[in-house]
């Protein structure tokens, strides 16, 4: 959320906080992780020095916003923007996405009494296509549970929240709740089109189930006369090995796919993304989680579907070359991160990331290739990661 909002952020400070006095003169870095107590007048200097350059930086990548995400040799890659709530839209056209290719539909259910009614909702949801005019908008259902749960439902708390009760397995056991949002999403753009994704796809009959009361919505709209969209493009997020794993499986009932690098990564490795003690193994980098990647893209080409990113590797511009070489169809994230990954893919050549590609998924760790992908992007776009 901070990431999103352009808020520099430091977490896992613990008692350090505790050893500073109240009103200390502080620097808050939030590119490197440092909380910088008492700087000298040096430092203060460094820091004024490393704000303007950075400023510079900002100001040129204002003259991208209206050119496309292609590489150098032609090669053109969706850049839209993750969505978490409605006063976020305006920042859409603001930083040249084009269109959302997440919206988080749970902030509409979290910290209230009553879940939003299919009014409500589907007038929020009408926002949101509207902002993301001529381009498309991305609706992702429910994804309450793991660290996202409403505080009124008195739900008895998992020994493994993000291993339990979410997502999708809280939708399907909720068909109400989930018809509800189902309706509302297609009533969004009557006469149009609309996409839908299902989060946390780990089976092919959780998907089938899915898209079964996505069609109960669709024939009860029809039947009750209430304009819906004409057309419904759904689509499966992949953050599940599972899910990864039998892609070929799920590919023919689907328009697209959309990996949630956050997740994948987590389940993959099994280190708790939110627990600090196992961070050093949670390593996007990870030749398992750059293998599931390339598995899911070839899939998609099989299929002739497309294939998005919408986790945080979409935004590090570090990780850019390697997504690009995969051959990712789309990349989604917070929109202030738009201007500096379209600058990282119109400073990259699609050739030579395919070839980076097939040498870094031969690497044997994943520290040695986000070194790899570091010296790419220092010598390919040096402003962006100095």
């Amino acid at each position: 959320m901070a990431r999103s909002l352009n808020i520099p952020a430091v977490v896992g400070l613990h008692e350090v906080l505790d050893q500073c006095e109240s009103g200390a003169p502080v620097i808050l870095d939030g590119y490197a992780g440092l909380l910088v107590v008492h700087p000298t007048e040096q430092t203060r200097y460094e820091y004024g020095q490393i704000e303007k350059r950075r400023h510079e930086v900002e100001v040129s990548l204002e003259a991208l916003r209206d050119t496309p995400g292609a590489t150098k040799d032609g090669r053109k890659i969706i850049l839209s923007a993750n969505v978490e709530l409605p006063e976020d839209l305006p920042l859409i056209a603001e930083s040249g996405a084009e269109g959302i290719g997440l919206y988080r539909t749970e902030f509409l259910f979290l910290n209230r009494v009553h879940f939003p009614g299919e009014e409500e909702q589907t007038n929020i949801y009408r926002q949101v296509v509207d902002a993301s005019r001529p381009h498309p908008a991305i609706i992702r259902t429910l994804d309450l549970g793991g660290d996202k749960l409403p505080t009124h439902l008195g739900l008895d708390p998992e020994q493994n929240p993000f291993l339990g009760w979410r997502a999708i397995r809280y939708c399907l056991e909720k068909p109400d709740v989930f018809k509800v949002q189902l309706r509302a999403i297609c009533r969004s753009n009557p006469g149009g089109k609309v996409r839908v994704m299902f989060p946390m796809i780990a089976t092919r009959e959780e998907l089938s189930s899915a898209l079964a009361i996505l069609g109960e919505a669709r024939e009860e709209l029809k039947a009750a006369g209430v304009p819906a969209a004409e057309v419904v493009e759904a689509g499966a997020m992949i953050e599940v090995p599972s899910a990864a794993l039998i892609v070929d499986h799920l590919a023919p009932l689907v328009q697209f796919f959309s990996i949630g690098t956050n997740d994948l990564t987590q389940y993959t490795l099994a280190a708790d993304r939110t627990n600090e003690r196992v961070a050093s193994l949670y390593q996007p980098t990870h030749p398992a989680v750059l293998s599931l990647i390339r598995m899911v893209v070839e899939a998609a080409r099989r299929h002739d579907i497309w294939v998005g990113v919408c986790g945080e590797m979409a935004a590090d511009v570090v990780m850019t070359p390697i997504l690009v070489g995969l051959g990712v169809d789309e990349m989604s994230m917070g929109s202030v991160a738009v201007p500096r990954v379209k600058k990282a893919v119109q400073s990259l050549h699609y050739g030579d990331c395919q070839k980076l590609s097939s040498e870094l998924l031969s690497m044997d760790s994943g520290e040695q290739i986000r070194q790899r992908l570091q010296q790419v992007a220092q010598g390919a776009y040096p402003e962006l990661v100095g």
